[in-house]
């Protein structure tokens, strides 16, 4: 027997509801548990980013039909499609670094006998 589908607004709703918690889990996690989860986050295949980058583009296809037609201004749809275009570069961006993420996430939670020297962190821009 099939479930009957949940209003699409209860299930944003519910959605936003469900990061403010996994937000306040990641704040509480340790290192290793906190870069497993980041990992999983940004997948761009299985993740909540790239959920939320096809999620943004659904919508930019959506606005482009309905500013043709007349009813939504063409700048929703640029504006939409903008964002897509962001998301999705980010989402690239990010996955660049998805190993590292792994790897503190496969360390186990105790300290090590030598930690890590600390690195400067140097502010870089690419685009």
């Amino acid at each position: 027997m099939s479930h009957p589908a949940p209003c699409p607004v209860d299930l944003a709703d519910d959605i936003t509801r469900r990061l403010g918690q996994l937000t306040d889990h990641l704040s509480q996690l340790p290192p290793p548990q906190a870069a497993q989860l980041i990992a999983r986050i940004l997948d761009p295949d299985a993740g909540v980013l790239g959920g939320i980058t096809h999620l943004v583009t659904t919508g930019s296809v959506f606005a482009r039909d309905q500013a043709e037609r007349g009813l939504l201004p063409p700048e929703v749809w640029l504006a939409l499609g903008r964002a897509s275009y962001e998301l999705h570069d980010l989402t690239l961006d990010l996955d660049e670094h998805q190993d590292s993420l792994r790897q503190v996430g496969a360390q186990p939670s105790t300290t090590a006998a030598k930690a890590p020297a600390p690195a400067p962190l140097v502010v870089r821009r690419r685009r």
